[in-house]
């Protein structure tokens, strides 16, 4: 009888600590404008001190929340895959999630981009390790406002993910791990003001212009 309690004390343990048994996304739904994400999934806050669910995941210092300047934020940013809040990074070459427990079989999810980018799963912690996939993404039509869906299937168990490119330049929603294929359903069809930026492109690139180029945050 001891014996078998401790068989299923070190199941239990192994549980604990082992890649998620199904895909899980990332909204950053609740996040603050311009907040630090931090532990916001890792049972703790971001840095203004929302929380969001607790999957064992932690983001880098400069990876960023951005809420929609519709609904305002400071993002030039619009028709995002979920809600009104994406990830971007301002400062560095990439934003880095740390994942403890690890994920298998794929990862994925939606981005905007003025400049290509370039995202990277890792073995270890802290971008680290065995390379088990790389994304190399494209600018995207109508920047800020047409979402691409983007994932890829790997072998192994992954632990960190670097979303890469230029800082200001690129945002992601939807990050889903353990699927190749990102979460939530498809990107919404653009709204009527979308389109009318992208109708009307001089109205929006002077905006763009005005402020450096730095599209998708507003200083």
């Amino acid at each position: 009888m001891w014996n078998f309690k401790l068989a299923l004390c070190a199941a239990a343990a192994f549980a604990g600590s082992a890649a998620y048994a199904g895909p899980v996304t990332l909204t950053f739904e609740g996040a603050g404008n311009l907040a630090s994400v931090n532990n916001f999934y890792n049972g703790g806050t971001d840095s203004q001190g929302n929380s969001g669910t607790n999957y064992g995941i932690n983001f880098s210092t400069n990876s960023l929340s951005l809420i929609d300047s519709s609904s305002g934020g400071s993002g030039n940013t619009g028709n995002d895959p979920s809600g009104i809040t994406t990830l971007i990074f301002l400062s560095g070459g990439a934003a880095t999630m740390n994942v403890a427990a690890g994920f298998d079989t794929g990862f994925s999810f939606y981005y905007a981009a003025f400049y290509a980018g370039t995202v990277t799963v890792y073995d270890g912690l802290n971008a680290t390790g065995n390379v088990l996939g790389t994304l190399s993404l494209s600018p995207t039509n109508n920047v800020y406002y047409d979402w691409s869906p983007i994932g890829v299937s790997f072998a192994g168990t992954a632990h960190s993910v670097d979303f890469g490119g230029s800082a200001n330049f690129i945002a992601f929603d939807n990050i889903t791990l353990g699927a190749s294929t990102p979460g939530n359903g498809g990107v919404p069809e653009p709204a009527s003001w979308a389109l009318m930026l992208g109708g009307f492109g001089l109205v929006g690139g002077a905006m763009r212009s005005s402020r450096r180029r730095t599209a998708v945050a507003f200083s």
